[in-house]
């Protein structure tokens, strides 16, 4: 957050705005009678960036839902959909630093953004640049401007009480929640409540939103050293489970205290094949065909649902990584007659259900407890069960790793590297072989390179499909500057 064209700032939300405005009135549908849904957190200028984005598409006569007072990114896709809105936008920086924001846009579909709307908006920025926003002093008071923040809120209480199937007034199991300095503290205690749970022993230093994240370095529950003080409190308090949302509650994680007293830290694949065993029972309650069921992981992740849907004869799809690319596919499935109650992606992501195609920290937390209760009457730890699902399905491991670099010259570089591993200018050589294991194939899917070694005679890249070993490299986004190393076995 700071001046410049690469930063956020003012200047760059507006362009923003009135780029995503233009674009959406000529591609959408009765967009301004529609209306568009802006939400914000609670990190510097997030509120001031909500209402200059509103003021922008007010300024250009669209109705704007407005959320009042802090909201989980989560609910801006849901109000897209109950609303009908014609697109949403929520500023959020979701996990990374406290001098770090962002724009996040849904299209009216409640998905975020992919081609061509993607690039269709970029060309309508660059060609919305001159500031034209009126003056607005106070954006509530226009009449364009609707305030449904509770009646959303409500409905989506609603939807997390739906999801809930199992009787869980009678658990036993104690549970410690961080909202890691963010917003997810009223929604996680209120989906607990409908839920019929016991509230959460809260880690008070960091129960309230604060931009400055003062108790961790990167406010992400996958970074190490971020729950500390969670499983601090959980060991004072003889808590069972600890629960974690990132600071714009689309993320979670849990760790599980065993009999030993020491802590285990589920992964995100491990989350993600518990959360997908879960769910397949619960459709196999419902008598319903699993012919016609579908489950989502990106390619990045464990392939343990696909080693489940082979025995347990449900349709596995794998996708890019990011939800944007997970929600899309679901509704293509959707569209293709198959129920996809769940997607999830290894950087601790969970889709749960029809109504939000994106991930969901408060739904996740929520179905994480609702786990804990049904296994806990089979006479079972969470671990236990895990342990179940290997012995069935086999054994999946995955180690994950990253770099920072905010260079993009030593990024190419690097990937350039591995594709010139015999360091030839001329002609691209792939590794033959790493450590002692060899190389079978090669899928490069970076734009202009587009390879895929098992795809004679064209090589068109398909996604990384493998049962076995797999080492991918990733450049992470903009917003996100890592080069991330995701090892599967």
């Amino acid at each position: 957050m700071e001046a410049g064209w690469a930063r956020m700032n003012d200047l760059i939300i507006i362009q923003a705005s009135q780029g995503l405005c233009a674009y959406v009135l000529r591609s959408v549908p009765e967009a301004s009678a529609r209306g568009v849904v802006v939400g914000h957190d609670h990190r510097h200028n997030s509120k001031r960036w909500a209402s200059l984005t509103a003021q922008v598409f007010i300024s250009n006569n669209v109705k704007v839902y407005l959320h009042r007072g802090l909201v989980h990114t989560p609910l801006v896709p849901f109000s897209v959909k109950k609303l009908n809105a014609a697109c949403g936008v929520m500023i959020t920086a979701s996990h990374n630093p406290k001098d770090d924001n962002g724009y996040k846009v849904y299209w009216e579909n409640a998905v975020q953004i992919i081609a061509p709307h993607d690039v269709g908006i970029a060309e309508s920025i660059l060609q919305n640049l001159e500031p034209r926003i009126g003056n607005m002093p106070d954006v509530y008071t226009s009449p364009l401007c609707v305030d449904c923040s509770d009646s959303v809120k409500e409905s989506y209480f609603m939807l997390i009480q739906g999801l809930v199937t199992t009787e869980l007034a009678h658990s036993s199991a104690k549970f410690v929640n961080t909202s890691m300095h963010g917003v997810s503290d009223p929604f996680v205690s209120e989906a607990f409540k409908q839920a019929g749970f016991a509230p959460c022993i809260s880690v008070e230093k960091q129960r309230l939103p604060d931009p400055e994240f003062p108790t961790v370095k990167f406010p992400n529950p996958e970074e190490k050293g971020a729950l500390d003080l969670a499983l601090s409190e959980a060991t004072t308090s003889r808590a069972n489970y600890v629960l974690a949302q990132d600071p714009d509650a689309d993320r979670f994680t849990a760790a599980e205290r065993g009999a030993d007293g020491l802590w285990f830290l589920f992964t995100g694949d491990q989350l993600g094949a518990l959360f997908a065993s879960h769910v397949l029972s619960k459709y196999k309650a419902t008598g319903k065909p699993l012919g016609k069921l579908a489950m989502i992981a990106s390619t990045v992740s464990s392939r343990m649902i696909e080693a489940m849907a082979r025995v347990e004869g449900f349709k596995f799809v794998d996708c890019l990584t990011g939800f944007k690319f997970i929600g899309n596919t679901a509704l293509d499935l959707e569209a293709a007659g198959y129920e996809v109650p769940f997607g999830y992606e290894e950087a601790i992501g969970f889709m749960f259900g029809s109504e939000i195609r994106d991930k969901d920290g408060v739904a996740a937390t929520v179905m994480f407890a609702e786990l804990v209760a049904e296994v806990q009457r089979r006479g079972l730890t969470v671990h236990g069960y895990l342990d179940e699902l290997y012995r069935r399905y086999g054994y999946f491991e995955t180690k994950n790793s990253y770099f920072v670099c905010s260079d993009p010259v030593t990024i190419d570089r690097i990937f350039w590297g591995i594709r010139h591993f015999q360091e030839s200018d001329s002609i691209i050589r792939y590794p033959t072989s790493v450590a002692s294991l060899t190389v079978n194939s090669v899928i490069d899917l970076t734009a202009g390179y587009e390879y895929d070694s098992t795809n004679a005679p064209s090589y068109q890249p398909r996604l990384p499909l493998s049962s076995g070993n797999m080492v991918q490299f990733r450049a992470q986004s903009t917003n996100d500057p890592d080069i991330k190393i995701v090892l599967t076995v």
